[in-house]
């Protein structure tokens, strides 16, 4: 009998327990619940956070969808979070939201620019060229 995934799905900030389960159990399988994990990286200090970021940022491109979603949010700090971790060091990805990384580089909301938006942005766009 196959294991629902969603028994997956962190409980709280501090259920790292799950969060290792999820690394372990890897893409593709995690896909169906991605939606529910990236909104952990919602405050990366979050002791949950510090283990699924960065296994998230190895996915790539399937998550072009789920970060555009992040982007369209009024949530600045998870962008930054989404930015550092699932775009940063993935040129597929930054290639993919060039646009909106732009924007950020070049003409950040005041409310961005104070969570570091543009810096982030322009690092990822100098990274890649």
């Amino acid at each position: 009998m196959q294991k629902d995934i969603r028994t997956l799905i962190p409980q709280n900030k501090l259920d790292t327990d799950r969060a290792n389960q999820v690394v372990a159990t890897g893409y593709p399988a995690i896909e169906p619940i991605l939606p529910d994990l990236l909104e952990w990286i919602q405050d990366c200090n979050w002791p949950v956070a510090q283990v699924l970021a960065p296994f998230l940022g190895t996915i790539g491109a399937p998550l072009i969808p789920h970060i555009c979603k992040i982007l369209a949010t009024n949530d600045n700090m998870w962008k930054y979070w989404a930015l550092t971790y699932l775009v940063q060091g993935s040129p597929d990805v930054a290639a993919a939201l060039r646009d909106e990384l732009q924007r950020y580089a070049d003409s950040p909301t005041p409310d961005e620019a104070a969570e570091g938006l543009n810096e982030i942005a322009q690092n990822i766009l100098r990274d890649t060229r």
